[in-house]
């Protein structure tokens, strides 16, 4: 049984295999992502055990999702769910005084992002995160990877730091730039920051 699981599947498999209600998609998610969702987890809850309960909690809403939603980048698709899931299960340790002391603060946002007394619609999301695209498109690579690993992966500065072996003003001071480089282009996009 574990050979039959064990063998790598390619996405688009495994999402006609969630679109048929076939049980073992969630199996072949598992050993195709499990590592990588759990990273994702640990990088915004640093607990195993919280972690493993987003997993199980993402497998359950990728079943739920697909269909009707059918993802054109699987790992994308479930690496969103699990960072979604992982931070409202960050916010409800917070409200409890249980928190593992996590060292990024989703506050970190406010720094960058539009003013709005509103809350947004689903289209100016939409708009928002394309711009926000066009920005990283436009950065080097080091960059895009600081952002990215900072924002969305939610490492610490010293994981970056470790990972690019450069000091941690260096990482401060690149992350620095970059979001004085997005308020600019936010700005110029028409956005009030």
């Amino acid at each position: 049984m574990q050979e039959k699981y064990g063998s790598v599947r390619s996405d688009l498999d495994i999402i006609d295999m969630y679109w048929a209600r076939d049980e073992d998609a969630i199996r072949y998610t598992d050993v195709k992502y499990r590592q990588y969702l759990i990273a994702v987890g640990m990088g915004i809850l640093h607990s195993t055990e919280d972690s493993e309960e987003c997993l199980n909690d993402t497998y359950v809403g990728a079943w739920n999702s697909m269909p009707p939603n059918r993802p054109n980048v699987l790992r994308a698709f479930l690496g969103a769910i699990m960072r979604k899931i992982s931070i409202s299960r960050h916010r409800a340790n917070n409200r409890q005084k249980r928190s593992l002391g996590a060292t990024f603060s989703l506050t970190d946002f406010e720094d960058f992002l539009p003013d709005s007394d509103q809350p947004y619609t689903g289209s100016q999301v939409e708009s928002l995160g394309h711009v926000i695209s066009d920005y990283l498109r436009s950065i080097t690579d080091r960059q895009r990877y600081i952002f990215i690993s900072r924002y969305y992966y939610t490492k610490s500065i010293d994981q970056i730091m470790a990972e690019l072996g450069c000091s941690r003003s260096t990482v401060n001071k690149e992350i620095a730039a970059i979001k004085q480089g997005l308020k600019q282009y936010l700005a110029k996009e028409g956005y009030t920051v």
